[in-house]
């Protein structure tokens, strides 16, 4: 086990191209599980492998246990990665697949047996050791693929998205079973996915990137109660914040031909900034319809879908006043929303979020 540190690493694929990962900087906890999380291209997939040693480190340097991993051999990195295709020999059994990098080591094979055994005992293979790959499930084969691994004791698991190939209901158990598997061997583990329901489920901290650069990292309450831009507020979070570009008034901003009303400290920051118009972020859990002031008008919206999943609902809208402004709303599942309803919507001011309309930075 080894605490990890990306020190302005980056890696330039094309000179004078922008860098796939620019100058990505974060230090990983000795035992932690990160997950790095980001729509195609931002960078994720390139920054994990860039610590396994499958591609150069251009700039900065990139530390596992204190030791520089600049111009070092990926054999010689002590980690062990799992893969999105699970990159198992069909000609060989559970048991076999699991033991061949330990032979490829030249351990004993006494030694090898017992490792395995303890690996198929962690993660439920016990019984299929004897079976070939093509005799499991999905799930099956990734836990295979977690167990070659493991079988390693590395200092560092890299897993680049594990879980892509399963369907819904797998994903679900296999992402419990992976957080609860590096709870029990606390090793360090950096885990890759463009998911952002995996990611705020499974990491310790996530590590959120865009076009190569890190937005935040923090831990998954962190992120959705205080993202740091515009980025993240959309990003993480599903469905994702309501966000508007709205004018300032002196009590708070104008949206669906009504004023929000902003509390002070939230005015002083929009005064601070010096503009006249800011990115409003609303969760759909945060809006109301109740009043919390008998006095205050509703924002007017109209119902376009109802997605219905039993306790919750998620009504999506549009408004009445802007019908290019559209709405998320998490309500009860028994609400009786319909297609086509008008409905009235509150906020509560020391709920909502405020960006910088050009930079995107939390006010």
């Amino acid at each position: 086990m080894a605490e990890v540190v990306y020190d302005s690493a980056s890696r330039i694929y094309t000179p004078g191209a922008k860098p796939a990962v620019n100058k990505l900087s974060l230090e990983i906890d000795d035992g932690e599980f990160v997950v790095f999380v980001g729509p195609s291209g931002c960078g994720k997939s390139t920054a994990l492998r860039m610590l396994a040693g499958l591609e150069e480190i251009d700039d900065g340097a990139i530390r596992i246990g204190g030791k520089n991993m600049v111009g070092v051999p990926s054999r010689d990195r002590d980690i062990a990665m799992v893969f999105q295709n699970y990159a198992l020999y069909p000609n060989k059994t559970v048991g076999e697949n699991m033991d061949f990098p330990l032979k490829m080591r030249g351990m004993s094979k006494e030694e090898r047996d017992k490792k395995v055994r303890a690996a198929g005992e962690v993660l439920g293979l016990t019984e299929f050791l004897d079976r070939k790959p093509r005799a499991l499930s999905g799930g099956q084969r990734q836990r295979v693929a977690m167990g070659r691994a493991i079988v390693r004791e590395p200092q560092v698991f890299l897993m680049d998205e594990p879980l892509s190939n399963l369907d819904a209901k797998m994903r679900v158990g296999t992402r419990a079973e992976i957080a609860a598997l590096q709870q029990r061997l606390g090793v360090t583990t950096i885990y890759v996915t463009h998911d952002q329901v995996e990611a705020m489920t499974m990491g310790n901290r996530v590590a959120v990137l865009k076009l190569g650069e890190l937005q935040q990292f923090a831990t998954p309450a962190e992120l959705y109660d205080g993202p740091r831009n515009a980025f993240v507020a959309g990003f993480i979070g599903s469905p994702a914040m309501n966000l508007y570009n709205v004018p300032v008034e002196e009590e708070g901003v104008r949206l669906g031909g009504q004023v929000v009303r902003l509390t002070t400290a939230q005015r002083s920051a929009i005064s601070a900034a010096g503009i006249n118009t800011v990115t409003l972020g609303i969760r759909p859990e945060q809006w109301s319809t109740n009043s919390t002031n008998g006095a205050e008008k509703g924002i007017a919206a109209e119902i376009t879908v109802v997605e219905e999943l039993g306790s919750d609902a998620f009504v999506y809208g549009k408004l009445v006043t802007d019908p290019d402004q559209t709405i998320v709303v998490r309500t009860s599942g028994r609400s009786g929303a319909h297609i086509g309803d008008k409905i009235s919507l509150y906020t509560i001011s020391d709920e909502l979020h405020l960006f910088h309309p050009d930079t995107g930075e939390r006010l």
